[in-house]
């Protein structure tokens, strides 16, 4: 019987990174700015201009009720499936970046790794915690940026 190898991708750890935390600010945009509905203008809006037939229909009403439908289910579509791939990691990085990433104001590192974590740890250990939750964010997510071989680093 023949074995099948899988191999984990080695990521650029920069650009991944960046690529998580991007996806996690947008996360927190999404959790603390609420969504404003649009409304449908009441009155008419007049135009000495000559109407010529375009070939399409406008529907203002209906393409409001389309974005104040599809608009929140997609907000929350994108929070649910990053709360969903949080929950998966460990405890030590679910709590890592529920407190440094998904939590309505902003915390500094130095923050959590001395006064989230019971007992505190160290700057180096938050850091190694820190890229395996980004690293299997970055996979579940499908954020995830591989390195390549081509030019050097910068």
């Amino acid at each position: 019987m023949q074995q099948q190898y899988f191999e984990l991708p080695e990521l650029d750890r920069r650009r991944t990174q960046a690529a998580v935390e991007a996806a996690l600010e947008k996360y927190r945009i999404f959790k603390t700015i609420t969504f404003d509905e649009r409304e449908a203008s009441t009155t008419a809006g007049y135009s000495d201009m000559p109407r010529s037939y375009t070939g399409t229909t406008s529907d203002q009403t209906a393409s409001i009720a389309m974005h104040n439908v599809d608009v929140p289910a997609a907000r929350r579509a994108y929070c649910e499936r990053i709360e969903r791939a949080v929950r998966r990691l460990h405890p030590k990085e679910r709590l890592l970046i529920e407190e440094r990433y998904m939590k309505e104001d902003y915390v500094y590192d130095w923050k959590v790794y001395n006064q989230s974590f019971n007992p505190p740890i160290s700057k180096g250990t938050y850091i190694k915690i820190r890229w395996k939750a980004f690293y299997k964010l970055a996979l579940t997510l499908d954020l995830a940026v591989e390195k390549t071989d081509e030019g050097g680093e910068d």
